[in-house]
């Protein structure tokens, strides 16, 4: 199949993933892996790009198996990775709670949850995987709440009926990286990884069909370098920057991933972005980014709205009588604890009905006055004190008094690329794991269950399946005078020469802001066929303009972040008209994916399982300038697609 935006090529087939019972199937991949013994895992070199929860796990992991680790951020240290931000919480199938938790319960609704778009082997696994994390974690002295007897306590996050999630206060991500850190940093004691901060990955290099090794620049000098290693991961998370306004760090990019898929490795899904329902509203056009208020909240606060267009009174003087609980309304069984993309939808909705309250009326209200009056203050402040601090720290409003405001925004993308059950993409060597795979969530991803897939890859899944293509070696030597190094070499020196030779008119961060207006008006929270034909123009004449006014000031062999800026902002840019392709080429509604042309009556996603029940694998530009689609079959054996209902 061939249209004007991209072209159709053979199928995509997961070769590494078992058959048989979902329950064995990891079992049985483990056991038919090939093995590295202990002496020859000291001759093999693994980089991992990223030191979140899944690139930290991992490289302490694979260390402590015996393999030699190289690892690579962009931060100052590897504990401020991006990681840290998560406030909820971690799920996990323990049923501490004899509430009806089991391994498969939290399988069903991790693939219901992700509108039946991810695969049942990857999604059973990580199930299974979720019990270990919480043992691995609490032995590293993980501080996880705990109730009052001194056992483990849970909570609920969206999209499900039990108490899965564990925390710690709203700083769950913290801990748990800092945890992953500090064996990180035994094993970079030892002298089993080797560190490198401020370096930031610029090009992959494939030798032999094979990666085996990348190209970084030192952020702080300049210096361009080429690493070599037997296998590269990358552990670079999302690409929600893509945006503009997002709540990732500003330093979050897709560049890593990017040079991958430019390289050969398929990008798979990436129009499937999470937009989050609880975060501070923008406040004007000054904001580089947006802030993220927890999940959790949603446990103990109420989302309402008045009942009246243009209601412009304040929330204490609105009677109870006038109020909206929406959630509550339409969807009773799960009330407000809905999935994002549901509670999304819902919030834009009544804001576009002119019902939302704060400035522009883009906002709606999470209200706990009836939990400080069922609990009091006390219990909710050792709750979410730190949450409730952080929101009346940028708004100047006590959320103990008021209602916070809050409207979605870019979270979390399920998309990333393409891997195998092995973690493996479709470059032999490249391993991808936690937010930059795609291989987890499908359309949606359920609260507190990005924490978990970084910790499954990381401590779990990777150092299982890695040896498998790692038994094979180690791989000839490779040194900076092969072809294939020197050319990698030359495309970055070019790419950062070209960069300081434009000299425009326009900041790195002028076009970043456009991408991002761009993104979230057409390829936001709602999509339409008119919509995303017009962005993949505006896109591509962004482009053009782009590498003509750009102005990098400022030289290579320095600290230069408009340099830096500009080099992830030309892919960024790339990113969006691909992701804008892939929304418009599957003309359905599933999960974070919304086409305003298919729809139910009551305005809710309605999928086409007989035409896109597939992942969409995508091959960067051809000469025609079009990507090429691959499409890789879902089957769905155990948890049979239905109609997504939370009423």
């Amino acid at each position: 199949m061939t249209t004007d935006f991209w072209t159709e090529g053979e199928p995509v087939v997961d070769k590494a993933a078992p058959d048989g019972p979902v329950e064995t199937r990891w079992e049985r991949r483990k056991f038919n892996a090939k093995l590295v013994n202990p002496a020859n895992r000291r001759k093999l070199t693994v980089i991992i790009v990223g030191t979140g929860l899944a690139g930290g796990s991992a490289a302490a992991t694979l260390a402590e198996a015996g393999y030699q680790v190289k690892s690579y951020c962009y931060q100052d240290s590897p504990r401020r990775a991006h990681s840290i931000a998560a406030q909820g919480g971690i799920n996990a199938a323990k049923n501490y709670r004899n509430d009806g938790d089991s391994v498969y319960r939290l399988f069903y609704d991790t693939v219901k949850g992700g509108d039946f778009r991810a695969r049942e082997s990857n999604v059973y696994r990580l199930a299974q995987v979720s019990v270990n994390i919480i043992d691995q974690c609490v032995a590293q002295g993980v501080p996880f709440a705990r109730e009052y007897g001194g056992l483990l306590d849970n909570r609920s996050f969206g999209g499900t009926q039990v108490s899965r999630t564990f925390y710690a206060r709203g700083q769950t991500g913290q801990q748990l990286l800092l945890g992953a850190y500090q064996a990180l940093e035994r094993q970079i004691g030892l002298g089993n990884v080797e560190m490198n901060a401020r370096h930031e990955m610029l090009e992959l290099i494939i030798v032999d069909g094979k990666a085996r090794g990348i190209v970084v620049r030192d952020m702080v000098t300049g210096e361009i370098s080429t690493e070599f290693a037997d296998a590269v991961v990358l552990a670079s998370g999302g690409y929600g920057n893509v945006f503009f306004l997002s709540t990732n760090a500003k330093g979050c990019n897709v560049t890593a991933s990017w040079r991958a898929h430019r390289k050969g490795a398929l990008f798979a899904n990436p129009c499937y972005t999470q937009i989050h329902p609880t975060c501070i509203p923008e406040s004007g056009s000054h904001q580089s980014k947006l802030t993220l208020m927890s999940e959790s909240l949603r446990n103990d606060g109420r989302v309402w709205v008045p009942k009246a267009q243009k209601d412009t009174r304040r929330a204490a003087d609105i009677p109870e009588d006038e109020r909206d609980y929406y959630l509550e309304r339409i969807y009773p069984s799960f009330g407000n604890l809905v999935p994002r993309d549901i509670a999304s939808r819902a919030a834009k909705n009544v804001c576009d009905e002119g019902r939302g309250v704060g400035p522009g009326g883009l906002g709606v209200y999470l209200d706990f006055a009836d939990a400080i009056n069922r609990l009091g203050r006390k219990a909710v402040e050792a709750k979410y004190g730190n949450l409730f601090e952080m929101y009346e720290r940028i708004t100047g409003e006590d959320p103990y008094e008021t209602p916070m405001r809050i409207y979605p925004a870019v979270h979390y993308t399920m998309g990333g690329l393409w891997v195998d059950y092995d973690l493996q993409s479709t470059i032999p060597g490249l391993f991808v794991v936690g937010e930059a795979n795609f291989s987890d969530h499908g359309a949606n991803r359920l609260g507190a269950s990005a924490l978990m897939q970084g910790l499954a890859d990381g401590y779990f899944v990777l150092p299982n399946t890695i040896s498998n293509y790692l038994a094979a070696g180690p791989f000839p030597k490779v040194t900076a005078s092969d072809a294939p190094v020197v050319e990698a070499r030359k495309q970055v020196e070019d790419r950062i020469e070209k960069f300081l030779s434009i000299n425009g008119d326009r900041t790195v961060d002028s076009f970043h802001r456009e991408l991002g207006q761009i993104m979230w008006e057409y390829c936001g929270m709602e999509r339409s066929e008119e919509g995303l034909t017009k962005a993949i123009g505006l896109i591509r004449a962004l482009k053009e303009e782009f590498w003509t006014r750009v102005k990098v000031p400022g030289k290579g062999e320095e600290l230069n972040q408009n340099l830096e800026k500009a080099g992830r902002v030309a892919d960024f840019i790339e990113l969006g008209e691909l992701m804008c392709i892939d929304a418009l080429h599957r003309r359905e509604s599933c999960g974070g994916h919304f086409r305003a042309e298919s729809q139910t009556p009551d305005g809710e996603a309605l999928r086409h399982d007989d035409e896109f029940s597939y992942a969409a694998a995508w091959e960067y530009f051809g000469a025609d300038g079009r990507p090429t689609l691959h499409k890789e079959d879902l089957n769905f054996e155990y948890v049979h697609p239905s109609t997504r209902s939370y009423k």
